[in-house]
């Protein structure tokens, strides 16, 4: 396994991150305007995003709670903060039998327990959720597709982990499985972080042993798709030779998992993904996508990037990023005068000022610059 000192050089090297400051010039945005935009966000939360029993757009589930909750800890309030204690009770309030922690008759107990675990370890400093975190890890585990499922390592669903117990695995979920598991202690050897490493490499367009699916050379430019499991045509992700496209959401997602897993600092899966990233670096949209899903793009580039490590990074054109500060720069212009934010493109809720407001309070979570190696994240 690599280690986290030669990961760490092989990163900056490949993508052309670097700790080194121009002169006179400190890193990330200015500390007073991002306390000010992030408060004004978690104040919009707990003053207005916030039902009675806790939940904030509970209509849809637990998982917009538990967002909220986890960005409202990262965003300086404790757990002992009225609108945080409320929906931790919440939460609390979703734990099931089976140690899932979701909605009554939910079909997303993955994605549901997942987020909920994020939130739960976020407010853990005394170990009160030692135990619904450990029973829920537990569910999880058993929620992704293996030999538990009858499926071996040559069934393209090996690895993955849908929506729900039956969902058809995706990359996305997958990937909030493999940060729910590091949350509980996992490391990149653990067995079903590795599992989700098999996904996760039939999910980028890369051609090598660890993908030979039909999809992998149609493109081949080192991103990721959502699922390489479609059984059917998908106008809208694949190209008219059948390829499947890259985009922004998955890029960063498939990068994380790849770090999370331990890759080696010469495998050419790593190299790829990080060139993908190097060509198609974007805080004004979601590559591939426009404004489609913008804010969960937005929260995954932050993790992904902050995973990586170093305060500057540099694109296939030379040019160098200070990724932090762009990121909260993009974010504090499109925030609205309330202290929320959303997106007018409807897709996948993002109307919904509460998940949004989340997704920009998490992704600014990781704006400020902090002592660590590359390959590790902020939880």
């Amino acid at each position: 396994m690599v280690s986290r000192l030669a990961l760490a050089g092989f990163i900056l090297f490949a993508a052309g991150l670097s700790d080194a400051a121009p002169p006179s010039e400190q890193p990330g945005p200015e500390p007073v305007r991002l306390a000010g935009v992030v408060e004004r966000g978690a104040n919009y939360l707990a003053e207005h995003g916030q039902a009675e029993d806790g939940s904030f757009s509970g209509f849809t589930g637990s998982g917009i709670t538990a967002l909220t909750t986890t960005a409202l800890l990262r965003s300086g309030r404790t757990a002992n903060d009225p609108a945080v204690a409320k929906g931790l009770e919440y939460l609390e309030k979703c734990v099931r039998p089976d140690g899932g922690i979701h909605g009554e008759r939910s079909r997303l107990a993955n994605y549901e327990t997942c987020v909920a675990m994020l939130c739960l370890s976020e407010a853990n400093v005394d170990g009160r959720y030692d135990n619904i975190l450990k029973k829920a890890e537990t569910r999880v585990r058993g929620l992704q597709w293996d030999e538990t499922k009858d499926k071996d390592e040559s069934d393209l669903s090996y690895g993955g982990v849908g929506y729900g117990d039956k969902s058809r695995p995706d990359l996305s979920n997958t990937s909030f499985l493999v940060d729910a598991l590091k949350v509980c202690g996992a490391k990149s050897d653990d067995a079903a972080i590795q599992k989700a490493l098999v996904f996760a490499s039939r999910c980028q367009n890369l051609e090598t042993e660890h993908n030979t699916t039909p999809f992998a050379a149609k493109i081949n430019d080192g991103g990721f798709y959502y699922t390489c499991t479609l059984s059917r045509m998908d106008e809208e992700r694949q190209t008219p030779d059948g390829g499947l496209r890259s985009y922004g959401t998955m890029g960063y997602a498939g990068l994380k998992c790849m770090i999370y897993a331990g890759l080696t600092e010469d495998d050419p899966r790593l190299t790829a993904a990080v060139g993908w990233i190097r060509k198609n670096y974007d805080v004004k949209q979601n590559p591939g996508m426009g404004t489609a899903g913008l804010y969960y793009y937005y929260h995954t580039f932050a993790k992904a990037m902050d995973t990586l490590g170093g305060d500057y990074f540099e694109d296939s054109r030379g040019v160098k990023h200070d990724w932090r500060k762009e990121l909260a720069e993009e974010l504090a212009s499109r925030q609205q005068s309330n202290g929320s934010w959303v997106n007018e493109n409807p897709r996948w809720f993002e109307t919904d000022p509460n998940l949004v407001t989340a997704y920009s309070l998490l992704a600014l979570s990781y704006c400020r610059p902090a002592e660590k190696e590359a390959g590790t994240a902020r939880n």
